[in-house]
């Protein structure tokens, strides 16, 4: 019988997680909510704990080249104090849904939304473990990881065209957690 409920048990968490957005419209994964509030793309899926292992994976979709703001929230604000609330592994895929081809990506970590991160707030994109194993795109052949005086990634040397979907994965750091952050992501267009 405690079989039969486990089982129920991980089908109910599968369901749930996938299902879409709670009442509250924001996306729930690992220890984080997501939400994409401040408009220009939408999230359509997410999963993950944010392992390595089984990263928070958001599949989002962008109608636009210009940049959009992934609004990021500790689930329980209580336990910011701990080490997972603190670092975790991510993974975007971006469905291209402009009409332009994008020959680049960033993305830009704030604590204070339309301030860039700096040294000092502890946001970072692994700072504190700076391995180039962590970064990803199934796209893009390069990376840059840019401390400061930001905390930025720039994939490059690729393209997506109207229409594909591209991933990218990295690792989230906060040593003074906050219940509340962004994630800028820009998409970057041939100049004309």
């Amino acid at each position: 019988m405690g079989r039969h409920w486990r089982i129920l048990a991980a089908l109910l968490s599968l369901a749930l997680v996938s299902a879409g957005p709670a009442d509250d419209g924001r996306w729930y994964a690992g220890d984080f909510s997501f939400s994409d509030e401040l408009g220009g793309f939408r999230i359509l899926s997410i999963k993950g704990k944010g392992t390595r292992a089984d990263p928070i994976e958001i599949t989002e979709a962008l109608t636009s080249t210009e940049p959009v703001t992934l609004v990021i929230r500790a689930a329980n604000a209580a336990s910011l104090d701990t080490l997972r609330q603190n670092s975790f592994h991510m993974k975007i895929s971006a469905v291209n849904q402009s009409k332009l081809a994008w020959i680049g990506f960033e993305f830009e970590l704030e604590e204070i939304r339309g301030k860039p991160s700096d040294f000092y707030d502890g946001l970072s994109f692994g700072q504190t473990n700076p391995n180039p194993d962590f970064f990803s795109s199934d796209r893009y052949a390069h990376f840059q990881n840019q401390f400061e005086s930001f905390d930025r990634l720039r994939f490059d040397d690729g393209h997506s065209d109207p229409g594909m979907t591209t991933s990218f994965g990295f690792f989230v750091t906060d040593v003074t957690p906050v219940a509340e952050f962004y994630l800028v992501e820009d998409p970057l267009i041939p100049d004309s």
